[in-house]
């Protein structure tokens, strides 16, 4: 194990913002985990546990060890004439384990493809796309517990998954570090009706045979015309939560907005499209404080030019308080600030 110091954490982010980290190490192996999470508690340090920094915003340095999780491995645990129980290292490419899941013809994360970032992040803010999320298909995960010091199996349910959260999700209160996932797949085929930006992607196109390679493809190049690549513009995805509101604020919006997005829950709330409300908000393409709205979805929020986590706070208030005032709706950070 090799400790640098003073790393600048804007090479760690792809938003490309954030000051230095005193101390970062790379892991490859449980050992590795181990050895790191005790020299931190030798030189009474706190920790923190970055894989693709694909959802992250660093609001200054970091004074402490920071640890880059590249513990690898891929395996399929069970395999039966319905599916297969596959297990993959929290360090892994998470669109690389989709598409070896997908050229074994299983269905199930084929929606979650394109998705940056490590596999271990998956279960940290419950990723998810085009209706589906990774809570729908993990079975365990096995973490390192920072408070008995051993390796633990977490089920699903131990997970606490909500809408984009879980347990693992606070960084101050962070108790595990997870080191793999365990993923539960069918050799069903997928089944309509999907999202409707992917439906009518394959309407348009005259798709009917749902393959989970064809979903793949349609969604890698759904992804490709609205979201930048991170590694050739700074940015973290969908920097907003689509907000979740009681029934009477959607029916309000609707009397007003005839063609509001939205999705009934099943809670009796309503999740409305965040990226819709900025659309109509007049935000696509708004720019200020060297950052700006993406053009191709106002969701997602670019670095332009920004100094400093202060020019993203100064813009991400901006459109928060537009959203607001235009529609009496609370935006809510997706990324996790540091």
């Amino acid at each position: 194990m090799q400790i640098q110091s003073n790393v600048s954490l804007k090479d760690y982010s792809t938003m490309r913002i954030g000051g230095k980290a005193r101390a970062l190490t790379t892991v490859t192996s449980k050992d590795e985990l181990v050895e790191a999470v005790d020299w931190a508690k030798t030189h009474n340090l706190p920790l923190l546990i970055l894989g693709g920094g694909s959802n992250v915003i660093f609001s200054n340095g970091f004074e402490g060890l920071v640890i880059i999780n590249r513990i690898g491995g891929y395996k399929v645990l069970e395999e039966t004439s319905e599916g297969a129980t596959i297990c993959a290292g929290a360090g892994e490419n998470w669109d690389v384990v989709v598409a070896r899941t997908i050229d074994a013809n299983l269905h199930g994360i084929e929606l979650l493809s394109g998705i940056p970032g490590t596999t271990g992040a998956t279960p940290v803010q419950n990723v998810g796309a085009y209706g589906a999320e990774i809570a729908d298909t993990l079975q365990e995960l096995e973490a390192y517990d920072l408070r008995t010091k051993e390796f633990v199996t977490l089920q699903k349910n131990d997970c606490g998954f909500t809408y984009r959260n879980s347990i693992f999700k606070s960084p101050k209160k962070r108790r595990y570090i997870i080191t793999s996932i365990t993923l539960k797949l069918t050799k069903k085929s997928p089944k309509p009706p999907f999202y409707h930006s992917l439906q009518h992607y394959l309407d348009e196109r005259g798709i009917s045979k749902y393959t989970p390679m064809a979903i793949r493809e349609a969604v890698l190049d759904v992804r490709s015309r609205r979201l930048p690549d991170p590694a050739k513009i700074a940015n973290t995805g969908s920097f907003f939560k689509n907000p979740i509101v009681n029934t009477e604020v959607a029916e309000r919006l609707e009397e007003n907005y005839p063609d509001l997005a939205f999705w009934p829950l099943q809670d009796g709330k309503v999740k409305l499209a965040a990226g819709w409300l900025l659309e109509k908000a007049g935000l696509r393409g708004y720019s200020a404080h060297g950052m700006k709205t993406y053009e191709h979805h106002a969701l997602v929020l670019v670095n332009d030019h920004a100094k400093d986590y202060d020019d993203l706070l100064k813009f991400k208030q901006e459109i928060i308080d537009a959203v607001q005032d235009k529609f009496g709706v609370m935006l809510e950070q997706e990324p996790e600030l540091m």
